[in-house]
């Protein structure tokens, strides 16, 4: 069933070989009709115009860690702790500070939810000020959700070691992950935002880590393999896995459906603490992907 399915798919396109050292976030934006990511460890925002076909990139003030879409035309974006809103110009305005006194911990995945709040995930900082690796063993990620009136509020207490894919298939369920346990969870979600008790959806499967997800019009999850995974994988409603489409870089990091009839699945990968010899057999590391999957996604939340 798998192999039929994965026959359908015309092999992944290299989009741009933007070689990234950390590419994150991909988000469609369908007001400008670009192609918006990050680059974390290079501080930079990259800007892709359908249009046009060029590249922009943009360097950011601090380690930019995930992007989303404001409905005034503007972006809302994470750094190491603070929350700002850029003019995709010159103009970035502090907004929000998470966890501001606790140095151990950085901002990771921020998401747009279908409440209009900015959904953003901590980790165990992994990085050195200069953007080198550290080592990360502890459970310090938690979620938080930032209003349009800079308020934060926790929807959960629960942990996790990195906090990674914030997507909300229907209206009554929240998928995120933990990295570090290979483990994707589903929470019952409030008419109020609030979230239930967790379930695990998909644990420990053999390809890679869960990294950045995205969903379907028909309510499947896209989860990008992570740590050798070298793939994405269609996951069912009941957690199984129904398709699994092979990628050209072993870091596939998040992805996102682009274009004016979002019928293109995108996806950013990693070459962070790559060597050289896995570099030369593999040059395409950090680059920006796409393919046809024969299925259409869903335009991103905005912030209001």
């Amino acid at each position: 069933m798998l192999e039929a399915m994965e026959k359908l798919c015309e092999p992944p396109e290299l989009v741009e070989d933007s070689k990234n050292i950390v590419g994150e976030s991909l988000v469609w934006n369908q007001k400008r009709h670009t192609l918006h990511w990050v680059d974390i460890i290079q501080k930079q925002v990259y800007s892709l115009d359908f249009s046009t076909k060029k590249l922009k990139i943009d360097s950011a003030p601090d380690f930019i860690t995930s992007i989303g879409l404001t409905d005034d035309g503007r972006a809302i974006i994470g750094l190491i702790k603070e929350v700002v809103l850029w003019d995709f110009d010159q103009v970035w305005l502090d907004f929000a500070t998470i966890e501001g006194d606790n140095l151990d911990v950085r901002l990771n995945e921020g998401v747009v939810g279908p409440d209009g709040q900015f959904w953003v995930g901590t980790m165990q900082k992994n990085f050195t000020d200069q953007g080198l690796p550290l080592t990360i063993d502890k459970h310090l990620g938690r979620i938080y959700r930032i209003a349009q009136s800079g308020k934060v509020s926790s929807p959960t207490d629960d942990l996790f070691g990195i906090t990674n894919t914030f997507v909300w298939p229907n209206a009554s369920r929240f998928v995120t992950a933990d990295t570090l346990t290979n483990t994707l969870y589903d929470y019952p979600l409030s008419p109020l935002g609030e979230l239930g008790q967790r379930q695990v959806l998909l644990k420990d499967y053999a390809r890679g880590l869960p990294d950045g997800s995205c969903v379907d019009e028909e309510g499947y999850v896209w989860n990008c393999r992570v740590v050798g995974g070298a793939c994405v994988v269609r996951i069912c409603p009941n957690g199984e896995v129904d398709r699994v489409v092979e990628l050209p870089c072993t870091w596939p990091t998040s992805c996102a459906f682009a274009g004016p009839n979002l019928n293109r699945l995108f996806i950013t990968s990693a070459r962070f603490s790559m060597n050289s010899d896995h570099l030369e057999a593999n040059p395409h590391e950090g680059g920006l992907f796409s393919i046809d999957v024969g299925v259409k996604g869903l335009l991103p939340n905005l912030f209001v």
